[in-house]
């Protein structure tokens, strides 16, 4: 069976020459996304209240999330009340995180906060087998104040501690938290990428519906969690 969308074939130089063209591309790249994280660390913080949030132990500070580093990284994980199953962007994202003490080199932390009342959220931790650190926040104003409203969109965002005292340095929503993503880098560099209408693809290229192809929460529950 012969495939209709397909790259082209050609002899080894051709196809060395045209990586080399985009891999000054590539390379422009990789030297704007440096010069965005210089921008970055050298952004101003803003001093957050004092955040009780609550844990799998009982009700914790927002300082003591920390858990004694000095930098922290929050991704807010959409929750609707009464649901069954959250949301499947969310439960997919996360669900890439498996081995996080890594993070412990760079005096940093990685842990999720859902609006979710704590039980309910550890429940679906197990069942869709995310491995990462939940905390809630449905007593507290703290997922509003961060971008991550009860029944509102996800957020991640990123803090510094000093002291006894919180900062917030930087936060994104939407199609930013990607940056922090290995699965779409990883489908941007097959040859029909995501598949999806949007993408600038050559004619014949497989596409479909936006989002048509991400695994939903149960898909993500079959592969990786455990059974009730």
């Amino acid at each position: 069976m012969t495939i209709a969308g397909k790259p082209r074939v050609v002899d080894q130089a051709t196809w060395q020459s045209e990586l080399d063209q985009l891999r000054q591309r590539e390379k422009a790249a990789t030297r704007e996304l440096d010069a965005i994280a210089a921008q970055r660390r050298r952004l101003p913080m803003v001093e957050m209240p004092e955040y009780t949030l609550d844990g799998a132990d009982g009700p914790v500070r927002l300082v003591d999330v920390f858990e004694g580093k000095n930098q922290l990284i929050v991704y807010n994980h959409m929750w609707h009340s009464g649901e069954e199953w959250q949301c499947g962007g969310c439960t997919w994202f996360s669900s890439q995180y498996t081995r996080l003490d890594f993070l412990d080199n760079w005096d940093a932390r990685f842990v999720i906060v859902t609006q979710g009342p704590i039980d309910e959220a550890l429940e679906y931790r197990r069942r869709v087998g995310n491995q990462m650190t939940w905390y809630s926040t449905a007593n507290s104003d703290f997922g509003a104040d961060v971008g991550a409203p009860a029944g509102g969109g996800f957020a991640l965002n990123v803090f510094f501690r000093d002291g006894e005292t919180v900062y917030r340095t930087w936060g994104t929503f939407s199609r930013g938290v990607e940056q922090v993503s290995h699965v779409f880098p990883l489908i941007d560099l097959l040859p029909w990428g995501r598949q999806e209408e949007w993408q600038d693809s050559p004619d014949g290229w497989p596409q479909s519906a936006t989002y048509s192809r991400w695994p939903d929460s149960p898909d993500i529950a079959a592969l990786y969690g455990e059974p009730r």
